[in-house]
C-alpha cells in the first residue's frame, strides 16, 4: 500500500493523474515503492498515444485513485469486457460476463 493525498492505493486500483512528462494518464496500477514514492501504471489511455498500453513509472502524489463505480446498463458492460480483454484481466471478465447474463436472464424471465 502507499499513501498520497488522496487514498490509500494499491496494486490493481485504477487512477488518473500527470506522467513525469507531463502526459495525462489513465490506466492501473501494477506495483508500487513506498519507499521511492512511485507507482508503475499500465496506460489503458493518454494525451499521448505512443505511451498506450505501456507500463511507465508515475510519483504517487501525481496520480489519484479513481471513484467506483456502478455499471447502470449493458452497453456500459459491454465496453468494459472490451476493456477486460485488453487488459487480460480474466476475473474482472467473468464478473461482467456474469452480469451480463444476469441482465438477460431477468429480461427473459419478464417477457
Amino acid at each position: 500500500m502507499n499513501l498520497n493525498k488522496d487514498s490509500i492505493l494499491k496494486t490493481g486500483d485504477w487512477v488518473k493523474g500527470k506522467s513525469m512528462d507531463g502526459e495525462l494518464v489513465i490506466g492501473y496500477i501494477e506495483s508500487l515503492s513506498i519507499l521511492d514514492e512511485l507507482v508503475k501504471v499500465n496506460v489503458i489511455t493518454s494525451d499521448n498515444k505512443t505511451t498506450v498500453g505501456k507500463t511507465i513509472q508515475m510519483l504517487n502524489k501525481n496520480v489519484k485513485k479513481m471513484p467506483y463505480s456502478k455499471v447502470a446498463n449493458k452497453e456500459q458492460l459491454r465496453f468494459l469486457i472490451d476493456l477486460a480483454l485488453s487488459t487480460g484481466d480474466e476475473d474482472w471478465f467473468n464478473e461482467l460476463s456474469s452480469q451480463v447474463n444476469s441482465m438477460r436472464q431477468l429480461v427473459n424471465g419478464v417477457k
